[in-house]
């Protein structure tokens, strides 16, 4: 019988993955929750080179030889992320806890990979709500490395993006859902393929590009712009060509940031005031595009500023992630949509896989040569994963939030 402890997180390691069990789970004694900004690492920051793991490919092996035995995963005790119970507001840490299971031999067909980072992303808070089961591990993006392969895709050393984060080992099939292998880009650093690479880049790039077709010369507004998402379509919006760009953050220094690093316009504190009396003394002309990460007063300050046949690209909500029993109540100028002609169009990342190439060929050259540089802000350490994802849901991050748990 296992005995449950408060952690922040927890789960068993690649039991999700459909592909491989890792044996009888126990629990360990609860992590540390400590104040993120005592471990965040943020010195990979746009305009600044991040030092871990520049070399993709000099972590990989490049023989094709697969392991069918004994692995290096023998008697590697892998640590996992559960939901331990259902929020009511703000998450707490005694809604995780951290299983431990022996880290399995890959059966035939699947890999076992090292995770290297984890992703911590603002969804994670809905799925806390409804989508994840209580009692069951975790999932989200990660990076990690093949450590025994019986795949014929994958070689031991390769790099491989997947869904079974929350943990620091997983079991993962090629063609499973979100898996797929790290391309070869000689002086791409690792975070980029969390990042601007990543779902988080996608999303910003689909939600320019095609929901919102943006144009040269349109003038953009972006909120929650100091986040991932945010800082993203920010530095993809002036590469395109766009016309004016302003951002909405949460404090004064992430807002001097967006102006003075990160190429934006004007940025105001969404803290200062009413966001449409903000948004229109830093755009009084108006605006052509918004990329929406944030809902409530911020769409509705979007909607009047929005110029005729203007376009909205809802990519999140943040402003209600922590009340999805009584969420508010709509924009009372939701019909300006009509009156305006305005079009409004979520974003799905998980239905543009087929955008992932053109992603990579407008970013990487510009990765390779320094000209852009992932936004993250990274948490070090397995145990500090809890952290991370309330820091995040907090905005103690600038750009992505990410947790690096192996080297």
């Amino acid at each position: 019988m296992t005995t449950q402890h408060p952690t922040g997180s927890a789960g068993t390691t690649g039991a999700t993955s459909g592909t491989g069990t890792t044996g009888p789970a126990r629990t360990t004694a609860p992590a540390s929750t400590g104040d993120t900004s005592s471990t965040m690492d943020t010195s990979s920051t746009m305009g600044t080179t991040d030092t871990r793991g520049t070399d993709t490919t000099g972590a990989r092996t490049t023989g094709t030889s697969h392991t069918t035995g004994a692995t290096r995963a023998a008697g590697v005790v892998a640590r996992t992320f559960h939901l331990a119970a259902r929020p009511r507001g703000f998450p707490t840490p005694d809604l995780f806890t951290v299983h431990e299971a022996p880290v399995p031999d890959p059966s035939p067909g699947v890999a076992v990979v090292e995770n290297l980072y984890l992703s911590v992303d603002p969804y994670h808070r809905e799925e806390m709500d409804s989508g994840w089961d209580v009692g069951a591990p975790r999932e989200g993006r990660a990076l990690g490395r093949v450590i025994a392969s019986r795949a014929p895709e994958f070689a031991e050393g390769d790099l491989v993006l997947h869904r079974e984060g929350w943990r620091t080992h997983a079991v993962v099939a090629p063609g499973g859902s979100g898996v797929r292998k790290v391309p070869s880009y000689d002086g791409v650093p690792l975070t980029a393929y969390m990042s601007l690479l990543g779902g988080t880049g996608l999303t910003a790039y689909v939600a320019l590009t095609r929901t919102l077709e943006l144009r040269p010369g349109q003038d953009l507004f972006i909120s929650a712009a100091a986040g991932g998402v945010g800082t993203a379509a920010g530095r993809m919006a002036r590469l395109l060509g766009a016309g004016r760009i302003v951002g909405s953050a949460g404090t004064p220094a992430k807002v001097a940031r967006l102006t003075g690093e990160l190429g934006f316009d004007a940025a105001f504190d969404y803290h200062d005031g009413p966001v449409g009396e903000l948004l229109a003394q830093a755009a009084p002309d108006g605006i052509d595009a918004y990329v929406d990460n944030v809902g409530g007063d911020h769409l509705a300050g979007a909607i009047s500023a929005l110029r005729e046949h203007g376009r909205i690209a809802w990519v999140g909500a943040v402003s209600q992630y922590h009340s999805a029993h009584e969420p508010p109540a709509a924009p009372r100028n939701l019909f300006d949509i009509v009156e305006k002609s305005l079009r409004l169009e979520g974003v799905m990342v998980r239905n543009y896989p087929h955008v992932q190439q053109e992603l990579e060929d407008f970013l990487v050259p510009l990765l390779r040569t320094g000209a852009v540089v992932p936004e993250v802000t990274v948490v070090a350490g397995f145990e500090r994963t809890v952290d991370g994802f309330l820091g995040m849901l907090r905005g103690e991050n600038t750009g992505k939030m990410l947790i690096r748990i192996a080297d």
